[in-house]
């Protein structure tokens, strides 16, 4: 029985994904800026 709810909540995010009723919520707002792909130290310039 737990397999079956399992399995329906797996489908069911699955649905939602290609119906486009999900989204990342990784903006991205709290990322550190980078100097070339490398994280500059907290306060650096």
């Amino acid at each position: 029985m737990e397999f079956l709810l399992i399995l329906l909540f797996v489908v069911l995010l699955a649905a939602a994904s290609a119906a486009g009723l999900t989204a990342d919520s990784r903006d991205s707002a709290d990322w550190q800026p980078t100097d070339g792909g490398c994280r500059r130290p907290y306060g650096a310039r």
